[in-house]
């Protein structure tokens, strides 16, 4: 277990990345404080932690809130004295649509979330590793930052502010023992694809997945859960000289035509 006895707080514990990294780092030995702004949604994912043997607490958090913030990094060091990691990936997705026609207010909206956001919580969680001297934080970034798709370009924008932070807080904490780096998805396969799938129908849905995984260069869409194994790796010792990186987890899809 490469995350044995240390204290990770994920944001944005919904569907998706953020619920699959909560479960597999708690797999990975880790006391996880799940986040997200739906209580109950958080809750289900803590008490299945638990109920597996692990340890985990929920906390809800909306992180374009200070306050909320800093009251989750309190969460932590009260329950267990600590902040060893903390993965950023809360996001606010715009409606798709051409980023010329896209509703500014939701722009901002995802600046607000995806790049303020993990702003505001490594701001909450760096007193804590300043004084351990040691702490990862791993924000959770898209393959749109490299490779422009239709649609997202108010949400690629904002995670392209995540990506610029995340060389410039490694810079930044040079010595002290915090590393800092990013993790590029691209499409996974989990709850909140197959329901985009599903919303085609049927026979649509399923000619779509195929045909996205057959242009992806290892031959599927990866799953969030396979994916979610870079943050844990990002998080663990094993990665105690990386800072300040920009790693694909997208199956090489970044590197496709």
């Amino acid at each position: 277990m490469i995350l044995k006895d240390k204290v990770v707080i994920v944001t944005g514990a919904g569907p998706g990345m953020g619920k699959a990294a909560c479960r597999g780092a708690a797999r990975e030995g880790a006391k996880v404080v799940v986040t997200a702004r739906s209580r109950a949604a958080i809750e289900e994912v803590a008490h299945e932690i638990v109920a597996a043997g692990g340890e985990a607490i929920a906390v809800p958090l909306d992180v374009t809130q200070m306050d909320q913030c800093h009251a989750a990094a309190k969460a932590a060091l009260d329950t267990w004295g600590r902040i060893d990691g903390l993965v950023n990936s809360a996001y606010f997705h715009p409606d798709w649509g051409p980023l010329i026609e896209h509703d500014i207010d939701q722009v901002l909206q995802a600046f607000n979330v995806a790049a303020a956001g993990a702003l505001r919580m490594s701001m909450a969680a760096y007193p804590a590793m300043k004084a351990q001297r040691s702490g990862s934080i791993v924000n959770i970034s898209t393959l749109c930052t490299r490779k422009p798709m239709p649609g997202e370009g108010g949400y690629g924008m904002a995670k392209g502010a995540l990506n610029h932070m995340t060389r410039h807080l490694a810079v930044e904490f040079a010595g002290s023992g915090i590393r800092v780096n990013t993790a590029l998805m691209g499409w996974m396969m989990g709850a909140p694809l197959q329901g985009f799938a599903d919303s085609m129908g049927p026979e649509a849905g399923a000619a779509f997945l195929k045909q996205r995984g057959s242009e992806i260069p290892v031959g599927h869409i990866p799953t969030d859960a396979d994916c979610a194994k870079a943050v844990y790796f990002l998080l663990s010792d094993h990665a105690s000289e990386i800072t300040g990186a920009m790693l694909d987890v997208n199956g090489g899809d970044w590197v496709a035509a």
